[in-house]
């Protein structure tokens, strides 16, 4: 009997890449691969890499350089190297020109063809595949098998939607990804079921611009978000649904109305907005403003109250003064979220805003996302506290690094530590927090009869609800 050929996939940037990554393993699987958590002892070895950060391509190059040394005679056997996800995208032949030890680039849109061209790469061909082929790959991505989800444990990512048609002009994922395209309804039903009868209890629905998911329905009729997270919460045994990253202007009632009457879909939204200056906003191309956000947020706090906020930003856009940012500062104040996640403007090749030339120095740069980070990580620091003494559910997905520890996940996507046996992992867990750290709360497990709690965002209260 042959020895399985093994596969190391070293995944980076967004969940869409980690869903994307266990997707390759799946599709390599059928060609006799399994994965393994280390290069040194791979056969094949794949890059799912990321385009967003800066100098990403030069990060990807530098790691190719690392794993050189597995090309060489004294591993003992043949090893092939692989580029995928959006650098593999953008860059193309230049890869293979600038780094003759990978063996093969391969885009986004064509995962499903990967034991084909793994083989024709084994037999010394040098390929790049980065077309947008007519086939749709979720039709050919053969299904995740129930012992590979357990092994993943009891969440999960669904990709629902990919691409994005928005073009703003800081953003490649417009040409990596392509346009938008969402999958039909009955398949991300059937492939979510999978996952729950493998035993997943949290599932986050994926997209480049996940609200403008707009799947065809098994009459032929057009799905929103919405509608389809009604039809999820109707799956036994699925206790939580989550979804990102949502763009403003694809917030519709529909969804909305969602997170008002499921207490399936979780009381956490990630809403990026990028900045709080209505100049800045137009020539970041986001199509909306200041005011629509504010009307926006109030609209899903109304419908939500205990739902909390997380959110993009970038400072030093290009044209950025003083006052722009301030008007940015003004919005994270006046809205208040639980998390976010910031960044210094760097330009991206390709993208319009690359070709402003109101560039803003880097120390004006730093000063400001500094400033920034403070403020952001106060309220950051301030939710979490405000927790401390309260019940919550948690859902308990894997040991702590303590003996007797279990960890998990708030409602609101906090990590909750939490002295537990293990026959609770994969279980719903009434617990209290005693604790609060810089990353993490700490808690107990809550006696009988105890309540949970839902957080006002506005307020900093919370109002009881059944546990």
């Amino acid at each position: 009997m042959n020895e399985p050929k093994r596969v190391f996939i070293k995944t980076y940037g967004c969940q869409m890449n980690v869903y994307d990554s266990g997707r390759i393993v799946d599709a390599l699987g059928v060609a006799g691969y399994e994965e393994v958590l280390s290069a040194e002892t791979a056969d094949l070895i794949i890059l799912n890499t990321c385009h967003i950060r800066e100098k990403a391509a030069e990060k990807v190059y530098s790691e190719i350089g690392r794993l050189r040394r597995f090309k060489t005679p004294e591993t003992g056997r043949p090893v092939t190297i692989g580029i995928a996800g959006c650098v593999a995208q953008a860059e193309g032949k230049e890869i293979l020109r600038r780094a003759p030890e990978v063996d093969f680039v391969v885009g986004p849109q064509n995962y499903h063809r990967l034991p084909a061209l793994v083989h024709d790469a084994g037999n010394g061909r040098k390929i790049v595949d980065t077309d947008f082929p007519a086939e749709e790959k979720f039709d050919h991505l053969p299904k995740t098998t129930a012992a590979r989800i357990k092994l993943r444990g009891v969440t999960a990512f669904l990709t629902v939607q990919e691409g994005c048609d928005k073009f703003c002009s800081f953003c490649v994922v417009p040409y990596t990804r392509g346009a938008e395209f969402s999958r039909p309804v009955a398949a991300i039903l059937a492939e979510a079921r999978d996952l729950v009868a493998a035993g997943v209890r949290e599932i986050t629905l994926l997209g480049q611009n996940v609200n403008a998911y707009h799947g065809a329905d098994a009459d032929g009729s057009d799905c929103n978000l919405g509608a389809l997270l009604y039809q999820l919460a109707e799956i036994d045994g699925l206790a939580r649904l989550r979804y990102m990253t949502s763009h403003p202007r694809d917030m519709d009632d529909r969804l909305i109305a969602a997170h008002r009457d499921l207490d399936i879909v979780m009381p956490y939204l990630h809403l990026p907005v990028q900045s709080g200056s209505d100049h800045i906003l137009e020539k970041m191309n986001r199509r909306h403003g200041r005011t629509a956000y504010f009307e926006l947020v109030d609209k899903i706090r109304e419908a939500r109250p205990g739902l909390a906020l997380s959110s993009d930003f970038i400072v030093g856009f290009p044209g950025e003064t003083d006052a722009d940012f301030e008007d940015t500062m003004d919005l994270i104040e006046k809205v208040g979220f639980a998390q976010a996640y910031s960044f210094k403007y760097s330009p991206r090749p390709g993208t319009p805003a690359a070709d402003i030339d109101e560039q803003v120095p880097e120390p004006v740069k730093a000063e400001r996302l500094l400033r920034l980070q403070s403020v952001l990580g106060e309220q950051t620091r301030r939710f979490n506290e405000s927790f401390r003494g309260q019940s919550m559910q948690v859902l308990l997905e894997k040991p702590g690094r303590m003996p007797g520890q279990l960890v998990g996940r708030s409602p609101w996507l906090q990590a909750v530590q939490v002295d537990a046996p293990e026959s609770l992992l994969g279980t719903l867990a009434d617990v209290v927090i005693e604790d609060v750290g810089g990353y993490s709360l700490f808690a107990r497990l809550a006696t009988p009869g105890q309540t949970s709690l839902a957080w006002d965002g506005e307020r900093g209260l919370r109002s009881e609800v059944p546990a």
